[in-house]
């Protein structure tokens, strides 16, 4: 009886190649596993696909619901961008498809799972890493790692086998989407002088296609978790879904960034994400209103490292369920409206609201409602600056 592999399997050119890869070098059953992540796409086809090209088995599981709620959410809570630009929705993914690979080789009895990453890509540290928090009895096989194939060669070793593929020489691109975002890269894109053609994009309209007049909508928030769109209650994989539509319809999401991966490259990579470019400017202005200075000062160091941790493939690494906690406890009072204005490829914070809004008009205003006591600043001034004063009166002179 030969040992079961479970593949992680998205039906792309990687995966698709793996099945036959697999058996005809490790003589294993493939078992082929698909995750509804959000994802475009039919998965009932991708089942069969996997099944005609080999796989004793195909299994198709909708996440969309345990990858907002535990994954996107709190990752939203953090305002969690990598190197300040990206939204993590690939890093957010594969901790989530690894452990329900740990699961079904559990439940299989199996011995091996596999990937489809390559060698110097940072989802192979992802799923790996994943691997032996959960499994770490399991055998980890990579392909991609030990074949050595060019994109091209890859692409032919599909046609020998009678593989199909969704890639071609003209169109090369390495594509992976889910709920939160969508990653584009290879083919031209790895030229980081050339412009990104328009054909990278699938989720968002070019600015200036986007229609003349902006749109407003008003996202309601309770604790810092989305959910209402312009006055409608809604569920938050719902209302992430809407604003993809409406962001995308703008222009609204689109980054193009050099990134450092977690191997030591710098790539180029192309991503859109609207509703998370939406929903991370929104929950900020809200949580400008309504968290202290100290607190809303010092909250953006945890959301680095937390950001780094996702990237870097550490899911399960102790240190990040601390740091969720974290940020679970700062956002008691971030409850209330923000008004979003989408215009031609931006998304302005244009209003915002909250019952614990810390804003208060009497000692903001220069009018006649002032309550702001200025003669108190006088004695604040003199002991802020008493050490600037001392140093002046011994080293004022000093020249630097």
């Amino acid at each position: 009886m030969k040992d079961t592999v479970i593949l992680a399997y998205s039906g792309g050119l990687d995966t698709s190649v793996a099945i036959r890869w697999l058996q005809e070098n490790y003589g294993l059953d493939v078992v082929a596993l698909a995750a509804d992540l959000g994802q475009p796409g039919d998965l009932e086809a991708l089942r069969e696909k996997a099944l005609s090209l080999g796989a004793v088995d195909a299994v198709t599981l909708d996440l969309k619901e345990v990858f907002a709620e535990h994954y996107v959410l709190p990752a939203l809570k953090a305002n969690a961008l990598y190197e300040g630009k990206y939204p993590l929705a690939t890093s957010l993914a594969r901790p989530l498809i690894a452990s329900v690979l740990v699961e079904e080789a559990r439940r299989r009895g199996a011995k091996a799972v596999a990937h489809g990453c390559t060698g110097k890509g940072n989802d192979q540290v992802r799923f790996d890493l994943t691997f032996m928090a959960l499994g770490p009895d399991l055998r980890i096989i990579a392909p991609l790692r030990e074949w050595n194939m060019s994109r091209e060669e890859e692409m032919d070793y599909a046609r020998r086998h009678g593989i199909p593929i969704p890639v071609t020489r003209e169109s090369p691109y390495s594509v992976d989407e889910n709920l939160w975002g969508r990653s584009c890269e290879a083919g031209v894109l790895e030229d980081p002088g050339v412009e990104a053609p328009e054909d990278a994009y699938q989720w968002t309209v070019s600015p200036r296609e986007a229609p003349e007049e902006p749109a407003y909508h008003v996202i309601g928030f309770r604790e810092g978790r989305p959910v209402s769109l312009d006055g409608r209650e809604m569920g938050l994989v719902e209302l992430i879904r809407e604003l993809n539509r409406l962001g995308g319809s703008h222009g609204v999401g689109r980054i193009d960034m050099i990134e450092n991966r977690l191997v030591g490259i710098k790539s180029r990579e192309i991503y859109e994400a609207p509703a998370a470019v939406i929903l991370i400017e929104a929950h900020r202005a809200l949580e400008s209103l309504t968290l202290t200075r100290e607190t809303q000062h010092f909250k953006p160091l945890l959301e680095s490292k937390l950001a780094e941790l996702i990237y870097y493939g550490l899911w399960y690494d102790p240190l990040r369920p601390a740091l969720c906690a974290a940020m679970e406890e700062t956002q008691r009072a971030v409850t209330g409206e923000v008004r979003v204005k989408l215009y031609r490829g931006t998304c302005t914070v244009v209003g915002r609201e909250s019952p614990y809004s810390l804003y208060e008009y009497s000692l903001a205003t220069y009018d006649r409602a002032d309550l702001f006591d200025h003669a108190s600043s006088r004695g604040f001034v003199e002991l802020w600056g008493l050490p600037l004063r001392v140093w002046g009166r011994k080293q004022g002179r000093a020249k630097f």
